[in-house]
């Protein structure tokens, strides 16, 4: 059975997990791996991930995920604000929205990533200006817990997650 990897990636986090999932498929199955790109869509499994978004994944990805038809799904993504499985899940359902008719969804991972040094900033200057968000420091946070992801168990738990999909 082929398989395809597509992904999109802003900070390196999902790709990360990408080249993850490469590493447990049997050589010669992926005859593709990389943006999205119709190309993939010549494979019978495809493994797609994505950043997190406005709680979803992002354009381009969306765009992509509307032509697949006929096809098994893994879904797999980062998300730099929250941790909590409910909230993964909950993201991971506002992505196989997108897809399109008559797949197969096999299973999905998602693990928290971290975010650009830009971001953080950003919230410092917002927390020092009077009246800010109350959970604004919550928020700053948040941001240094997931410096460190996506991490060795997050890979694990996606390594688990596909193996449980039968994909490994």
């Amino acid at each position: 059975m082929t398989c395809a990897i597509v992904y999109s990636s802003r900070t390196g986090n999902t790709e990360l997990l990408a080249r993850t999932i490469r590493e447990l498929l049997p050589a010669g199955d992926c005859i593709y791996f990389g943006g999205p790109d119709p190309a993939a869509l010549a494979a019978d499994r495809l493994y797609i991930g994505f950043w997190t978004d406005k709680g979803s994944c992002d354009e381009a990805l969306a765009a992509f995920l509307s032509t697949v038809e006929h096809k098994e799904v893994f879904l797999f993504g980062t998300a730099g604000f929250g941790s909590q499985p409910a909230y993964f899940q909950a993201v991971l359902g506002r992505v196989q929205a997108n897809l399109g008719g008559d797949n197969t969804l096999l299973g999905g991972y998602m693990c928290q990533g971290k975010m650009p040094p830009a971001v953080r900033q950003r919230y410092e200057a917002m927390l020092a200006a009077p009246g800010h968000a109350p959970n604004l420091q919550a928020m700053i946070d948040n941001f240094d817990r997931a410096l460190t992801h996506p991490d060795a168990a997050d890979l694990a738990g996606l390594q688990e997650a596909v193996a449980r999909a039968g994909q490994a």
